[in-house]
């Protein structure tokens, strides 16, 4: 038997979610997104690898323009990305629709083994369409080791569900009273001073977590996770900062 050297529409959410399609592709799927419950749940959860790739991308050796890099506050640590990294470079230059599928999927495959991966859960799947609770959402309500904050001057609500691992740290992000647009990061700072960036998102205009909103999906609280090498022990506190360095909270750990 022959494979089909053309994914469905289906396939191409992980290549869309990446900004990795061409105009035209682009917009064959999201005429196909208009009216598929199951692609905008799933372009929900990968909608925060983007940026994550946009920081990669800017590491020390890859031959990128350096802006995007400078812009975050912390870089990804390379005992973190190493795989990943090799990964996007092999693979970002191969144009067909097909490898562009895979790419995407093998980015999801990898992240998830290293603790680099990132979800999201949130009411912006731009279908308007009520999702049940995404894996960062459901992660959260299953741990039980909390910490959280709320910054006097921002007014941005952080709490942070912390898992050790044998890896180093699962850490689940809640968000409120959060206004956008603005791009942020979740940065892990160690008792020994390092940073490590443990995931990055987006904030839509209508922001989240925000009690007085008109609107429903503005109300709801943004729920991200991803990983860092730190032991639990090893960390001292998190900060949410915005790409251009403004600190929105710190929660101590």
């Amino acid at each position: 038997m022959q494979e089909s050297p053309v994914p469905n529409e289906h396939e191409t959410v992980g290549a869309y979610a990446l900004g990795i399609l061409d105009d035209a592709e682009a917009t064959a799927f999201e005429a196909h997104l208009a009216g598929c419950e199951w692609c905008a749940q799933q372009l929900d959860e990968l909608a925060g690898m983007e940026p994550m790739l946009a920081a990669l991308a800017d590491l020390p050796g890859s031959g990128s323009t350096p802006s995007i890099g400078e812009s975050l506050s912390a870089k990804p640590s390379p005992r973190m990305v190493e795989k990943l990294v090799v990964e996007v470079a092999d693979k970002r230059k191969v144009r067909t629709r097909r490898s562009l599928f895979g790419l995407a999927a093998s980015i999801v495959l990898i992240a998830g083994g290293t603790a680099a991966g990132v979800a999201l859960s949130g009411s912006d799947s731009g279908g308007g369409t009520d999702m049940a609770a995404g894996p960062a959402q459901a992660a959260f309500q299953t741990i039980s080791d909390k910490k959280s904050a709320t910054d006097p001057a921002t007014h941005v609500t952080a709490t942070v569900a912390l898992e050790k691992k044998d890896w180093g740290t699962h850490a689940v992000l809640q968000l409120k009273n959060v206004a956008g647009p603005k791009k942020c990061s979740l940065i892990a700072v160690g008792k020994n001073g390092e940073r490590e960036t443990v995931t990055s998102w987006s904030v839509p205009t209508w922001g989240y977590g925000i009690a007085d909103a008109k609107s429903e999906k503005a109300k709801e609280p943004l729920y991200v996770h991803g990983g860092a090498a730190f032991t639990p022990n090893e960390i001292d506190h998190f900060e949410v900062m915005t790409f251009d360095g403004k600190k929105l909270v710190s929660v101590s750990a």
